[in-house]
């Protein structure tokens, strides 16, 4: 006679749903969704880049699209399209708006057929309003020479994004790499680059940026690479530690019996579960690279006028204050703005990470 119940209890028990492994990255989100002033800095970040990237659609003197001597013309998206790395090579403007010396305001007009950016100003454009109050025409006024500081401010995004990101990019490599190397090696390995981000950091990092910055051009690709190179010590102790206390672990034990040579220790098994304390700190890092360069472009050793920056348009605002005090608001609140949105996206990282801070389920 068959045993009905024990047929009941395997098919109740094969109908239960196995609960799905959750992956490292998906148990960080999940923590970190608990962070509402996480959620709201990281918000702040999905904006400012989506500013960067969509720049000319926002600020610009030439229409997002428009119908031109028969043709269709798209001129910004053909610039926001650009910015994709190798694009340019093969997607150009169509003539005649590739031309520098072309006016697309006075050859376009006013046509119904043409959809203009939110501010008809580049950049670049010079008016005759210099140091206009803020109006219809131009929301947050103009500099000493005309520029609308609005589509100023806007393309000034693109600097600050690229800023953060590059320059933490070089650091972080740098600090992995050196970091993980002191701590999974040992010896005297690890005493040269401990000395090494001793003496790196004995310097203050913004006045050792300042004294590279002397003898080389100032420029905004010499800028990222010169943060990085200066901002590495902080992640290369983090990933120094975790590697120390990490190779001592079973897992890693298996791994060197079953015949894994050093390197695809360190970056299959070692590196993915030092990541918890690097993420916070790269992004309070990116608050600082956004803040060295406003210093740097401040002092005249940055971004150089009159290509926009948020430093140097503070600057302007600040030799102006006098008789256009309303300048000072917009580089203000930016950076402002940036830097608490990295800052609290850092803490809520470094909380999502840490499993002595994190909530459990």
């Amino acid at each position: 006679m068959p045993n009905n119940t024990s047929s009941a209890v395997e098919t109740g028990a094969n109908r239960t749903p196995r609960r799905r492994r959750e992956t490292q990255t998906y148990r960080t989100w999940r923590q970190f969704r608990r962070h509402r002033t996480g959620l709201f800095g990281l918000s702040i970040i999905f904006t400012l880049m989506l500013i960067a990237v969509s720049a000319p659609l926002i600020a610009g003197n030439q229409p997002i699209a428009c119908h031109f001597d028969g043709q269709w013309h798209f001129p910004a998206l053909v610039d926001v399209a650009n910015k994709i790395p190798f694009l340019s090579f093969v997607l150009n403007k169509s003539k005649p708006f590739r031309f520098a010396g072309f006016d697309a305001k006075t050859a376009v007009g006013d046509d119904e057929s043409a959809i203009w950016p939110v501010v008809r100003y580049g950049p670049l454009e010079t008016t005759s309003d210099g140091l206009a109050r803020p109006s219809r025409e131009h929301w947050l006024g103009t500099d000493e020479v005309g520029r609308d500081l609005l589509a100023r401010l806007v393309h000034g995004a693109v600097v600050s994004v690229k800023v953060g990101v590059v320059s933490m990019g070089i650091a972080a490599v740098l600090g992995v790499l050196l970091g993980g190397a002191a701590g999974y090696f040992g010896g005297w390995t690890d005493a040269l680059i401990s000395r090494l981000i001793e003496v790196v950091m004995c310097f203050p990092v913004f006045f050792l940026i300042l004294s590279i910055m002397v003898w080389i051009e100032p420029d905004i690709n010499n800028v990222m690479v010169v943060i990085g190179l200066t901002r590495w010590t902080g992640i290369a102790r983090y990933t120094r530690a975790e590697f120390l206390r990490l190779k001592s672990q079973d897992f890693v034990a298996a791994a060197v019996v079953s015949g894994a040579g050093p390197l695809r220790i360190m970056l299959r098994h070692l590196l993915p579960n030092a990541m918890s304390p690097l993420w916070g700190t790269i992004a309070f890092g990116m608050a600082q690279a956004v803040l060295t360069e406003a210093g740097l472009s401040w002092l005249g050793f940055g971004v150089q006028w009159p290509e926009p920056s948020w430093g140097n348009l503070l600057r302007s605002a600040f030799e102006h204050r006098g008789v256009a005090p309303a300048m000072i608001a917009g580089p203000s609140v930016a950076i402002l703005l940036t830097v608490l949105a990295y800052n609290l996206v850092g803490d809520a990282l470094r909380d999502a990470t840490d499993p002595k801070r994190a909530a459990t389920p």
